[in-house]
């Protein structure tokens, strides 16, 4: 006769386990930034020490540093963030300054010093085209830089001012030519050209401290943003997604997941994960229902 088929049992899948693969030393001081190359293969990190760092996997599974940048900022480098096409990588600094280097085959050239701010800059970001960089300091201002056509010079094109306070973080909107700010004066400001002019179109309020840091979703239509005031703050772009602006509306409020104030937020740009970090120690990953 036919054998019967035993079934399995099918039980919980079980959680995929992280595991730490390497620790990579090389930093003689406290390590500020880290940022994956477009390509995913080189890890750029920045510090109090000074200096930038390239790291890489090599065949055997080891990390190294494969090119270090000792020259070049006077004070801690803050922020690091590549280009889009990853030719480029941008130091923000708290000597005042933000300089932009070529990339290429593990080697960093310097381009151009970025000079301006009064004080420390806190945070650089390329927009999605890679023409134009942001940069915001200490010095209360937002700094938008284009590249000039032989593109080993930048330009600065705007200098926005309208937070009372340090600008903490500056992210761009990933499809738009729209500018997002975060600020210890508790306000997120939307910032966006008409034409050559740039100005804020919306102050973002809800926040009741300092905001430390801001993430988009992979279209657009969402923003999160957090801050010491532990909150984890969801926002909704009311405008079209055609629409040459953004307005965002509070949409949810999640206060229950850290017991100090919270410092950093990513949205996986994949999924609709948000994980969160603060100063309890603790790291929370929020699903979106």
């Amino acid at each position: 006769g036919k054998r019967a088929r035993k079934r399995r049992k099918r039980g919980k899948k079980r959680p995929r386990m992280l595991m730490a693969k390497a620790t990579l030393k090389g930093h003689t001081d406290r390590v500020w930034c880290l940022d994956w190359s477009p390509c995913g293969k080189i890890l750029a990190s920045s510090g109090a020490d000074k200096r930038v760092k390239l790291w890489k996997q090599g065949a055997g599974g080891d990390w190294a540093c494969r090119a270090e940048v000792e020259e070049g900022h006077t004070r801690t480098v803050r922020s690091l963030a590549w280009s889009p096409g990853g030719d480029k990588l941008a130091t923000a600094s708290f000597d005042g300054t933000c300089i932009v280097w070529s990339y290429k085959d593990l080697e960093l050239e310097q381009l151009c010093t970025l000079q301006g701010h009064e004080n420390e800059v806190k945070s650089v970001s390329w927009d999605p085209s890679g023409r134009l960089l942001a940069t915001c300091s200490r010095d209360k201002s937002v700094w938008v830089w284009e590249c000039a056509e032989e593109e080993d010079d930048y330009e600065c094109v705007a200098v926005l001012h309208g937070h009372s306070q340090d600008v903490k973080m500056v992210a761009w909107h990933p499809s738009k030519e729209v500018l997002i700010s975060a600020s210890y004066d508790e306000a997120i400001k939307v910032w966006q050209a008409d034409e050559d002019d740039w100005s804020c179109s919306q102050t973002v309020s809800g926040h009741s401290d300092t905001v430390w840091c801001i993430s988009c979703n992979k279209g657009g239509d969402r923003l999160v943003s957090v801050g010491a005031d532990k909150k984890i703050k969801f926002w909704r772009d009311e405008e079209a997604s055609g629409a040459a602006g953004a307005k965002y509306v509070c949409e949810a409020t999640v206060e229950d997941t850290h017991s100090r104030q919270i410092y950093s937020v990513d949205w996986c740009k994949d999924r609709d994960i948000v994980a969160t970090c603060g100063a309890d120690d603790a790291i929370t990953i929020l699903t979106m229902g």
